[in-house]
């Protein structure tokens, strides 16, 4: 198995406040990674630099092989991110949406077609594809963003607060689908989530971040093991108070 993401030394500042203070941490091809924290621990700031809409003040990032501070070009095509409130073109019908995305990526009409189909599977909205996107729903949105984010079959999806909104079952749908995609296409996912129930359902590794450090990393299994707990909920509460 391959290292889709190898994240080293990462450190963000704004002004005098240090967001992201020395983060290493590495995902490997088809591996659900899960970043818990509370507001300002460094989640958001860690996604963005990856998807290098911001410059890291040391550190680096690998995706692919490739640097987000010497080859923030060849990062972006291989990657796909998804950020908390990301929303489609309301004038467009859903399948429209998906062509014009399938545009972006893929030169040859095959190509397309070929994401265009996967991109429809995903999100699983049948035949309100040909109704446009201003009449949906926000889950059936958040479905939407969510295929055309992975139908690219991208090595590395980032995803802000993915199911941020939704009810039980259009959550329930959103994990499934990040499952399989992981599975079956090969692609790693990086997700951050409030939610310690979803992290603990979804990813295979974790970690838990305050003040813009790491302070504890491990499969689910392995934390709820090394802090004597049942949920991730205690294990968060545990390892943010030092207990």
């Amino acid at each position: 198995m391959n290292i889709a993401l190898d994240v080293q030394h990462l450190s963000k500042a704004y002004g005098k406040k240090q967001a992201v203070n020395d983060v290493s941490f590495q995902i490997m091809e088809g591996e659900i990674f899960g970043l818990m924290g509370m507001n300002g621990a460094g989640k958001t700031t860690i996604l963005r630099m990856l998807a290098t809409l911001l410059h890291p003040d040391s550190g680096d990032a690998l995706i692919a092989g490739h640097s987000v501070k010497e080859h923030p070009e060849l990062v972006r095509a291989n990657i796909c991110y998804l950020p908390d409130e990301a929303g489609a073109y309301r004038s467009m019908t859903g399948r429209q949406y998906l062509e014009f995305i399938a545009g972006l990526y893929f030169k040859e009409y095959d190509e397309q077609k070929a994401c265009v189909q996967l991109g429809e599977e995903i999100c699983g909205l049948g035949d309100a594809l040909n109704r446009k996107i201003s009449t949906y729903s926000r889950g059936m949105t958040r479905k939407l963003v969510l295929a055309r984010t992975v139908m690219p079959k991208p090595r590395l999806a980032i995803l802000d607060e993915p199911t941020s909104g939704l009810d039980v079952l259009n959550s329930l749908d959103i994990r499934k689908t990040i499952r399989r995609c992981a599975k079956e296409y090969g692609t790693a996912f990086l997700l951050s989530s409030h939610h310690m129930q979803e992290v603990q359902n979804t990813a295979d590794r974790c970690a838990i971040m305050k003040d813009g450090v790491f302070l504890a990393e491990g499969t689910p299994q392995e934390l709820l093991a090394k802090y004597n707990a049942a949920t991730l909920e205690e294990v968060f509460e545990r390892a943010v108070n030092g207990v």
